[in-house]
């Protein structure tokens, strides 16, 4: 990967459930050091159902001499328990963080003391002034939620302006959707920087799952050439290293500022795209 690219390359990663699951992901982490990532990022749960979890795996980045991001959602969060938190989180050695509404579990209202993110990150930067720097979501292809695409760019502004830092997209598969978003993030004079997430495809069933849950998009010729392959895994994972490389290199090439990947844990797909871009 080229030194500019390989600045502003981040990895997310979930943390594990198993003792198993720990270790894989200590080996796989291992791997993708080589990558030098700028920070690894770690997911945090709806309602703090991981957030033991995700400390844990923040804590052991740090240990292995990494800059690590912990994920903060605010459903079901109050102010306390954000400021708590905020507090063992610096103390820890934390300097950046992912604020995110988080998804709403199934019969969840609207209450809690957080309705947005940009609710989340305000309270952060009253909290904590600049001591962290905040990352916030952004959707190329507008969020499943959104009541229209204006609405959605005016909750990633009201983000900004509450005080985000920088912003990662949610996955997507067509360059020119993140481009248009930016586009328009550039003429609301929003001056931050929007790094494109990555998701490379090793499953399709896995990929279908995810984005029929979050709204990605997976273009028609891709759907059907994944499900053409069938059960042919080595067939899979070849196309899908071919098209989110190719992918990569549109992003790179337009400008964008980096590139976030969503590992699942693995490290053979983030290495083989990232050695293609060399």
């Amino acid at each position: 990967m080229s030194d500019n690219a390989a600045r502003h390359l981040s990895i997310e990663f979930f943390p594990p459930k198993t003792p198993e699951g720990v270790e894989k992901l200590r080996l796989a982490r291992q791997q993708l050091y080589a990558l030098k990532p700028e920070f690894c990022s770690v997911t945090f749960g709806a309602g703090g159902s991981t957030q033991e979890g995700t400390f844990n795996t923040v804590r052991d980045i740090l240990v292995e001499g990494q800059s690590a991001a912990s994920h903060l959602s605010c459903i079901g969060a109050t102010r306390a328990t954000v400021a708590a938190q905020l507090v063992t989180l610096k103390k820890m050695g934390v300097k950046r963080l992912v604020a995110l509404r988080g998804d709403l579990p199934s019969g969840y209202g609207t209450g809690g003391e957080f309705h947005y993110a940009s609710d989340l990150v305000s309270f952060i930067r009253s909290e904590s002034g600049d001591d962290f720097h905040i990352e916030v979501a952004a959707y190329p292809e507008v969020h499943p939620q959104a009541k229209s695409p204006a609405s959605d760019l005016q909750a990633f502004a009201t983000k900004v302006k509450a005080g985000a830092n920088s912003a990662i997209t949610q996955y997507f598969y067509n360059a020119d959707a993140y481009f248009r978003f930016v586009e328009e993030v550039d003429a609301l004079g929003l001056s931050v920087p929007v790094v494109p997430g990555i998701m490379p495809i090793t499953s399709s069933t896995q990929l279908m799952r995810f984005s029929d849950a979050c709204g990605a998009e997976i273009p028609r010729w891709i759907r059907l050439r994944l499900q053409s392959f069938g059960d042919d895994s080595a067939s899979i994972k070849s196309f899908g290293l071919d098209v989110v490389t190719d992918l990569c290199q549109q992003l790179l090439a337009g400008g964008a500022p980096g590139l976030h990947f969503y590992s699942m844990n693995h490290s053979n797909a983030v290495l083989q795209i990232c050695s293609r871009l060399e």
